[in-house]
């Protein structure tokens, strides 16, 4: 079977490229094994707890993503160097457990994967 990964490079909000993506990623954890997910550039943003996109009237899809262990995705990567770009601190909470990995790293890690998704 071949592997499947996700790469989430947008936001959470401002498009709807996230929500599909997760959407994508849902049904595809229901008939795929060895699912990998990828966060990076504004991506890394999607796994931010706390969010209130009911303030900007958007729907709250962000803690869905919480739940990927439930259906056996568990293999998580977010780019170092996106976070620090952002200004994020790589030891604070995510709404998911994740590696974090330097770039190279994650680019080695992306490669991986026989079919690549980016949302």
């Amino acid at each position: 079977m071949k592997r499947l990964a996700f790469v989430f490079t947008h936001g959470p909000h401002g498009s709807a490229c996230g929500r599909e993506g997760l959407d994508a990623l849902l049904a595809a954890s229901s008939v795929c094994e060895g699912i990998g997910v990828f966060f990076i550039a504004d991506g890394v943003l999607l796994l931010l707890p706390g969010q209130r996109p009911a303030d900007i009237l958007a729907r709250d899809f962000i803690a869905t993503f919480g739940v990927l262990p439930i259906y056996d995705v568990d293999r998580f990567y977010i780019c170092g160097e996106s976070l620090a770009e952002r200004g994020l601190d790589a030891g604070q909470q995510w709404v998911l457990k994740t590696e974090i990995l330097p770039a190279a790293d994650w680019r080695q890690r992306l490669s991986e994967f026989d079919i690549v998704l980016t949302f």
